[in-house]
């Protein structure tokens, strides 16, 4: 067993806890950008509560326009329709198409004893008798 003299004291743990915390060291990205700005090199800082100046936009106005239309009348339609939108594509017909015989087999096969079973389980329960 260790030596209970060996052991530092509460006192002394809390000491070095202090200590610890008062010694704290900055991040490395924050150290970093203290000696960038000790040098006198300007920060490149991005404010998230400002538009960022990209420069010149990548598309014209008219194709950005053009867009926005086409993308706020598939919106509309989607409203609309909620069924339509949703899974519709030509792989999920034909994938649901090639499961529906599978589907249908294997439910044929096991739902009977499955729904055997969960009753008699209920009926043990609700009885308190085995069945």
């Amino acid at each position: 067993m260790a030596d209970v003299n060996n052991d530092p004291s509460m006192e002394e743990i809390l000491a070095s806890i202090k200590k610890v915390i008062a010694e704290e060291v900055p991040p490395p990205s924050s150290r970093a950008r203290a000696r960038r700005v000790e040098a006198g090199e300007a920060e490149d800082v991005l404010e998230l509560n400002q538009p960022a100046d990209i420069g010149e936009p990548l598309m014209s106005d008219n194709a950005a326009q053009s867009s926005r239309h086409a993308l706020s009348t598939l919106s509309e339609i989607a409203q609309q329709n909620p069924l339509a939108a949703v899974g519709e594509g030509p792989l999920e017909a034909v994938v649901r198409d090639m499961l529906r015989p599978l589907l249908k087999q294997w439910l044929d096969e096991r739902l009977p004893e499955m729904v055997e079973d969960m009753v008699k389980r209920e009926i043990a329960r609700i009885t308190g008798r085995d069945i």
